[in-house]
Parts: structure tokens; C-alpha cells; sequence
């Protein structure tokens, strides 16, 4: 309103149209998506949900390649790790994903940013893919929506994934999404099937300010043939400062 003037004829006062307001944001969606998939929370009261978390801990060659800390073996022990994993993620430490199918919503795999350090920037990658879903690029897709949202969303610069010696599968996923080998990890995980024996880990790693990969381009079709998993902290094969500093397992922490 504009002020009051004042003189000795009958005080007049002028008024001001209220200025429009400015459209409201649109809210942003917090589920990455795209090349026909859709990363979404999991739901730990969802039967299928359930089922498709107990059914990828538990196959043979997730089994082979991730021993995690605490093994499911039942419907009760996937429920309780999968709502510890929703538990890390309430407290920031870990953002778990299901890898959805984007037009029937079917359960494909997962894949998780975890031990996320907003200190340091950096966080670990992992993922796993159903046995039906294998053969279809779903990690590739998966993890390159993944490493896109911890880049932009999260604002972390350094992303690590790690994978035991010999998974030549989960080695050409890693480098055909811009996670570049770094090196080997001597004992960094688990063996396979114990927490007394050892194995050495790949570490790769992708910065922000890499380029940014194409996970499309990938001439191979048969490079997601086989059993299809990578680590990202739970067979860690130890908890403090080294394990901090290499990815391990696809889990959070000791579930």
C-alpha cells in the first residue's frame, strides 16, 4: 500500500496492487530414473519387496562373490536387514535403492550409495541383479543413474566400488560407467562364504569432475551375461579406517 498524502483537501489514499505471486517450485523427485528403469526406496512392508531382497542375498552367485556380516536365511532375517538398511538411510549413511522396472514396477536388483562421508565427499557404491533380470545391462543402466544422483543430489565428488578378485563381469560394468581401476586391495573382503579367510579387492573409483560416460555405448552386450554384483561395504572384511577407505560389500554397515 502506498502512503497516506496528506494535504488540506479530504486525505485521498492510493493503493497498490499486490504483486503476483511466484509459481510454486515443483517438488522434486527424489526417484532417479531413465533409460528404463526407476531407483525407488524399498518398501520392508511390501511382500514383493521382501521376497525380491531375500531372493538376491541369498542366490548362489551373490553368495559367491559377497559374504555379507549377517547372512539371511529366512524371510524374518531378510526383513530385519532390509529395515536396517531403510534405518542407515533415516540417518544419512546410506541410500538404498530398488531397481525397478519402469513401466511394470517389477523388482530387478538393487543397488545402494553407502557410507556416505559428507566430510570427506565420498561414498561407495554396490549393487546386485536378480538372476531373470541378468543379461539385460540393469547394472549398467542402474549404476549409472546411481553415480549421477550421489553426484548431483548428494554433491559428492569421489565415488568408490570394489569387487573381489576374478569378477571380470562386475570389472567391465564398473569401467564402461567411469569407475576407472585403481588398483588391488590385498584381503579387503570377506572369502567366499567365511568371515576367518580373505580375498583381494579391485577399487575403482569416478570423480565428479570425470567426464561423464555414456553406459549405453558398451559394445558388449554379453559383459552383463554373467552373475552380476559389486561391493560396497558390508564384507568388508574390517570395520575401521581401511575398510572406510575401500568398498567391500553392496550392503550397509554390518547388517
Amino acid at each position: 500500500m502506498a502512503p497516506t498524502h496528506e494535504n488540506h483537501s479530504t486525505p485521498v489514499r492510493t493503493s497498490t496492487p499486490a504483486p503476483a505471486l511466484a509459481p510454486a517450485a515443483a517438488p522434486q523427485d527424489p526417484a532417479p530414473h531413465g533409460h528404463g528403469l526407476l531407483l525407488r526406496r524399498w518398501d520392508a512392508g511390501s511382500d514383493a519387496d521382501l521376497a525380491a531382497w531375500f531372493r538376491g542375498r541369498t542366490d548362489p552367485e551373490f553368495r559367491r562373490w559377497n559374504t555379507p556380516h549377517r547372512v539371511d536365511t529366512d524371510l524374518d532375517s531378510a526383513r530385519e536387514s532390509l529395515r536396517g538398511q531403510l534405518r542407515s538411510a533415516a540417518d544419512g549413511i546410506n541410500a538404498p535403492f530398488c531397481v525397478a522396472d519402469a513401466a511394470t514396477g517389477a523388482p530387478l536388483g538393487h543397488v545402494g550409495i553407502n557410507l556416505i562421508d559428507r566430510v570427506q565427499s565420498t561414498a561407495r557404491v554396490g549393487y546386485w541383479v536378480l538372476p531373470e533380470a541378468r543379461g539385460q545391462r540393469v547394472a549398467t543402466r542402474a549404476l549409472g543413474l546411481a553415480a549421477r544422483w550421489a553426484f548431483t543430489e548428494l554433491g559428492l565428488h569421489r565415488l568408490e566400488l570394489g569387487h573381489a578378485l576374478g569378477h571380470d563381469a562386475s570389472c567391465r560394468i564398473a569401467q564402461t560407467c567411469g569407475f576407472r581401476y585403481e588398483g588391488t586391495l590385498r584381503g579387503a573382503m570377506f572369502a567366499a562364504g567365511r568371515h576367518d579367510a580373505f580375498r583381494d579387492v579391485h577399487l575403482h573409483g569416478r570423480l565428479a569432475t570425470d567426464p561423464n560416460p555414456n553406459p549405453e555405448s558398451d559394445p558388449d552386450p554379453e559383459s552383463e551375461s554373467a552373475p552380476e554384483s559389486a561391493n560396497g561395504s558390508e564384507s568388508a572384511a574390517h570395520p575401521g579406517p581401511a575398510a572406510d577407505q575401500a568398498p567391500a560389500a553392496d550392503q550397509g554397515p554390518a547388517l
